[in-house]
């Protein structure tokens, strides 16, 4: 779990609660039933509404996706690719058929070398490998999107449950004494609409577009090394080519890594020092 999406819930949550209870609030004046019913329950069926079943049965999966962070590594994506690159070089495209046990949870990249090792046009698994990650992308959003409807929901019904909460205070003028108590009440529901928007669904949906872009990024990261190795390009292209997608600081930590395991690949006998002759 990224605990860092975790932390943020909580210190928004708690930071509006603390503020409230510093200027004198109670947790009994800001627990009220009736807004949290017209405000989340309204803002949960207005979803329901605008999102098709299939979408909205995969609503745990999008929820975790949000507070787990992604598996696939970038540094561990390059080495991955570098060292199938080395094998393809050294034995062969068909010798790549025995590394694919190695990608038993990752469709996407033993899709790619089996359609190296079966001799696919590159054009070919070009456009397939690319469509595979449009089509990912467009679902992840799609499922996302819950949340950000949420969040454009949810404030509109915390205005309708402070008019709801108005409309009752107005019956009520001939007690000006219950009158403060009563608006207050009613202006909760805004409370509860904008701030369930502003910190609870919106930063939702912007993890779950950050945790796709990374997502993404690894997929393009293998995407452009399993067309190099299927075009038989050396090490130090393919090097350069997947390093294009890194930070610095995270090239950096690659290249480390690649160090350490240089006596156990190609790569020490010849294509690493060839890397550091050009640089």
């Amino acid at each position: 779990m990224e605990i860092s999406t975790v932390i943020g819930l909580l210190f928004g949550v708690l930071s509006l609660l603390a503020g409230f209870l510093l200027e004198g609030g109670t947790f009994v004046a800001l627990f009220k039933v009736t807004a949290l019913l017209i405000v989340f329950g309204g803002t949960i069926g207005a979803v329901i509404v605008s999102f098709p079943g299939k979408t909205l049965k995969k609503l745990p999966f999008i929820i975790k996706y949000a507070f787990v962070k992604p598996k696939a590594d970038t540094g561990a994506t390059i080495e991955q690719l570098i060292s199938l690159a080395n094998i393809s070089r050294r034995e062969g495209l068909l010798a790549l058929e025995g590394e694919l046990d190695q990608f038993s949870e990752d469709s996407f990249m033993s899709n790619g070398i089996q359609m190296v090792v079966d001799g696919v046009d590159s054009d070919v698994i070009d456009d397939i490998l690319n469509r595979d990650i449009e089509l990912y992308e467009r679902q992840i959003l799609s499922m996302g999107r819950m949340f950000e409807a949420a969040g454009g929901f949810s404030p509109t019904m915390g205005i309708i449950g402070t008019v709801m909460g108005l409309v009752h205070v107005l019956g009520t003028l001939s007690n000006p004494g219950s009158l403060g108590p009563a608006i207050a009440v009613a202006f909760i529901a805004t409370l509860y609409g904008v701030s369930g928007a502003n910190v609870v669904f919106l930063p939702i949906f912007n993890k779950i577009k950050a945790n796709l872009a990374a997502d993404v990024l690894i997929r393009q990261i293998k995407a452009e090394g399993i067309l190099s190795i299927q075009f038989g390009e050396n090490t130090l292209i393919l090097r350069k080519k997947l390093f294009a997608f890194l930070s610095e600081e995270d090239k950096e930590k690659v290249e480390e890594r690649l160090r350490g395991n240089a006596s156990e690949s190609e790569w020490s006998e010849g294509n690493y020092q060839e890397a550091a002759n050009h640089e």
